[in-house]
């Protein structure tokens, strides 16, 4: 039997034209959109230099000038400390009486951030895990919470306050904290504890472990980078806090530390301690910096976890 060959394509002239499909792929020039993607990219990365460097700039400054002399904070703003002035630090923390607002301050955002968590968790945790009637009703009243500017309450909330014996106490200050850090606490919880597996929870109950070690010994645990997450953002606001603590904390001797360095700021007027004041800014800064430099990674995996099913 006689078979019959293809003849072989012949080669091509010097004059041909060549497929640019045939081409590798390392010699293929970048589509349309990988060349829009990539200026996309170069935008947004200065964008977030120029935020972040608009963002780190004041900072640094504050903390240079509060090791600076009064003079030249106005003579030189820009320049860098002949010398550390250590002693600016040491007059706003004995002489600004900033240790005793510091000291209010830890107790105030403490218990509250605290007790928001514990209270928050185990009502995120109802509402996520069980269904009974009113159960949605409940979760949409927190997170209307969330919607209610505090200025409207601020005349009712001094009445009740007032009524519970509680102004000018810290105990007091601690419980309105919680009660305002609660509303998003719950909300933010809620989705981050339906995301947990609930093959874990069964298996404990199967052990024989009742609701409440179920909670604290299993699933709060497995919940550790939500309550992380939220306790930063809790513990921010918390610490910032001005108006709370000025309508319903008015007792020299309790101030927390937004009011002690507003009292500061309008002593100034008077006495002309800029350095002074720098320091206590900075003293007020450091706590809250410090917080988010050391759990900033507990932070994103916590929002992406409880963004992730």
């Amino acid at each position: 039997m006689k078979t019959t060959e293809t003849p072989a394509p012949p080669p091509a002239e010097s004059g041909a034209t060549v497929d640019k499909t045939d081409r590798p792929p390392a010699a293929r020039r970048p589509s349309g959109r990988q060349r829009e993607g990539t200026v996309l990219n170069v935008f947004s990365h200065g964008v977030l230099v120029i935020w972040a460097i608009m963002v780190v700039m004041p900072l640094v400054w504050a903390v240079m000038t509060s090791f600076k002399d009064d003079g030249s904070i106005f003579g030189s703003p820009w320049s860098l400390p002949d010398r550390l002035h250590f002693d600016n630090w040491s007059r706003a923390w004995t002489d600004a009486h900033m240790s005793d607002y510091f000291l209010n301050t830890v107790l105030v955002v403490g218990g509250s951030l605290v007790g928001t968590l514990v209270l928050g968790s185990m009502a995120a945790y109802v509402l996520a895990r069980f269904d009974f009637p009113g159960n949605r009703f409940i979760y949409y009243l927190f997170v209307g919470g969330m919607s209610f500017p505090v200025m409207l309450a601020l005349v009712p909330l001094f009445y009740v306050v007032n009524n519970m014996g509680l102004l000018n106490s810290i105990h007091g200050l601690i419980l309105v904290y919680i009660a305002y850090s609660l509303p998003f606490t719950v909300f933010f919880l809620t989705a981050f504890f339906r995301t947990l597996p609930t093959s874990v929870a069964e298996a404990a109950f199967v052990d024989g472990a009742s609701h409440t070690r179920t909670f604290f010994q299993v699933m709060l645990p497995m919940a550790k980078p939500g309550l992380i997450s939220v306790g930063i953002f809790n513990f921010l606001g918390q610490w910032n806090q001005y108006m709370l603590p000025t309508v319903l904390n008015t007792d020299p001797d309790k101030k927390v530390l937004t009011q002690g360095l507003v009292q500061l700021a309008v002593s100034q007027g008077y006495k002309g301690d800029w350095s002074g004041l720098f320091a206590g800014l900075v003293m007020a800064m450091l706590p809250v910096l410090a917080a988010y430099i050391v759990f900033q990674r507990q932070v994103v995996q916590g929002l992406t976890a409880g963004a992730l099913k």
